[in-house]
Order: structure tokens, then C-alpha cells, then sequence
């Protein structure tokens, strides 16, 4: 297991469909090394352990932090963390995709995006929109099913007070994550909001950062390219008795319901395609954590 954690996902193969499908999500305690530790000394940490979206998690970590001692959170720099979201879009849908679907990836274009710094990304970021982006999801929406029905594109909300209350024990479960309903809604969501945060990086728009507190109980919360991350902190003269991160990942294989939902009614030839789907299903959930498949013949 890495240190962000490891997903194992076991089904079968019943005739032409699959069945007995069970995710196993194991993630490191991360969190008891914050115990006992002043608010400044996690924040600081929390880039280090979470590098994954870390300016989004030093965000999230700082917010809730102020909100539990009743001050105001940092600014930050809101152009670095566009351009973090646009970073691991741009890494799904112009690299994994493609060769999910069995396209070419678009490495040339990505990386010499990647290279650009300061006003260069925003045009450059553009350029890559309106070519190399626009080309390679026609191409593999051409090879997604149901590419016309109806699908939710909008941004996921945050829920700053609804998570307190939860952290506080005055609800008995978090505010619920918004699973899509098939893989090609996944994925039309994904460009959804390439485009929007391509569109806010242009215009300095401020990153949406959301905080809730109450007497040492503190939730902070931002976007990430997978959804909402939630940071929740319970302080006590001044240090962290209870912390706690909670990642679209959590949510989404706390259990196999997100996953056996996209793959509900396909049928399949034989192993080869039954795997290449569940990948592309995996995919469509994008954990934040390596995965394993094991898939079995019943």
C-alpha cells in the first residue's frame, strides 16, 4: 500500500455479465500524525503527506483550521489552484482516456502545456481547449455509449455548515457525494468543468473555498478535479484532538454501489471486454489511489 492508500476492486464473471462486484479501499492513517499538534504545524505538513492536489488539501487544511479558532482563513493564490484542477483534468482526458477507449493520448500537447507558466497558461491553456482537447473528446465520445442523454455538468457544491453539523455529531452521516449515473455523464461532467475552470483562470475568478465553525469544531472545504475535499479538525487548548480528510475517493468506494450502478445491465463478449469496462467505470470514479482488478470466472 502507498501512502495515499490502495483500491482493490474483485468481481465475476457470471456468462456475459458481471457480478459479485467488491471494492476494498484501504488508506493509511495520515490524520494521527496531526494529534497533539498546533494548527500551524498541519498546515505546513499537509502538502508533504497529501501531494496529490496539495495546494487544494493545504487549502482545505487551513480553512477549517481558522474556522475552529473563529478566524478568517488565508488568501491563496487562486491562479495556482485553477490551474491545479485544469492539471489533473487535462491529465485524465488527453492521456487516460484515449487509451482507455484505445485512442492515441494527446502526451505532446499536454506536456508542452504543463511547461507554461505565469499569463502563458491562460492562453496557452485555451490554445489546448479549443485543439488538442476538443479532437480527442470527439473521438472518444465517439466511442462512449448513450453520448446524448441527459447529464448534470454542474460544479459539485460545497457544504461547509451541513458537514459540521455531521463532524459535531448533530447528523448521523455526511452530506451524500454526487455519483454519476453513467460513464459517459462522468465523463462530459469532467469536460464540464475543464471548461469552467479554464474560463476562471482567465478571469482571476477567486477559487471556491468554503469554511463552517463552532467552539474548536472547524470544516473547511474546496474543489478538486474528483469533487468536494472536505477537512474537518477538532481543537482543544489550542491543539488537534480529532482530524479528519474526506476525499471524493472515500465516498465513492466506501462501498461497490457507485461502481456496480455504472455497470449495471452491460453485457460482455468475453473477460477481455468485461475488464476493459470495469477500467473504464473505474475511470469514470477516478480514485485518487492505485487500483488492482481482480476479476474471476464463475
Amino acid at each position: 500500500m502507498t501512502s495515499t492508500g490502495l483500491l482493490t476492486v474483485r468481481a465475476q464473471l457470471q456468462g456475459a455479465h458481471l457480478a459479485a462486484i467488491d471494492v476494498e479501499l484501504r488508506r493509511p492513517a495520515v490524520t494521527r500524525l496531526f494529534i497533539d499538534q498546533i494548527p500551524e504545524a498541519v498546515v505546513k505538513t499537509v502538502p508533504y503527506l497529501y501531494t496529490l492536489c496539495a495546494h487544494a488539501q493545504r487549502a482545505a487544511a487551513q480553512a477549517a483550521l481558522a474556522a475552529a479558532q473563529g478566524e478568517s482563513r488565508r488568501p491563496v493564490d487562486d491562479a495556482e489552484l485553477w490551474i491545479e484542477v485544469l492539471h489533473e483534468n487535462l491529465w485524465r482526458l488527453l492521456l487516460d482516456w484515449p487509451l482507455a477507449l484505445g485512442l492515441a493520448p494527446a502526451k505532446e500537447a499536454f506536456v508542452a502545456w504543463r511547461g507554461r507558466q505565469g499569463s502563458e497558461c491562460i492562453s496557452a491553456t485555451r490554445h489546448l481547449l479549443d485543439t488538442a482537447l476538443l479532437d480527442v473528446s470527439e473521438k472518444c465520445l465517439e466511442k462512449l455509449v448513450d453520448r446524448a442523454a441527459p447529464v448534470d455538468c454542474s460544479s459539485p457544491l460545497l457544504n461547509a455548515e451541513d458537514w459540521l453539523a455531521f463532524w459535531q455529531g448533530n447528523a448521523a452521516s455526511p452530506p451524500a457525494v454526487h455519483r454519476p449515473a453513467t460513464v459517459v455523464a462522468a465523463y462530459r461532467a469532467r469536460l464540464a468543468e475543464v471548461e469552467r475552470a479554464g474560463q476562471a483562470l482567465a478571469a482571476g475568478a477567486p477559487f471556491p473555498i468554503a469554511a463552517a465553525g463552532q467552539a474548536a469544531w472547524g470544516v473547511g472545504q474546496t474543489l478538486t478535479a474528483r469533487g468536494v475535499l472536505t477537512h474537518a479538525v477538532h481543537l482543544v487548548d489550542g491543539r488537534v484532538l480529532n482530524y479528519r480528510v474526506d476525499a471524493p475517493t472515500d465516498a465513492l468506494f466506501a462501498d461497490a454501489g457507485a461502481l456496480t450502478a455504472l455497470l449495471a445491465g452491460r453485457t460482455f463478449a468475453h473477460a477481455a471486454e468485461a475488464r476493459l469496462a470495469l477500467d473504464q467505470a473505474i475511470l469514470a470514479l477516478d480514485p485518487c489511489v492505485p487500483y488492482s482488478v481482480e476479476l474471476n470466472h464463475a
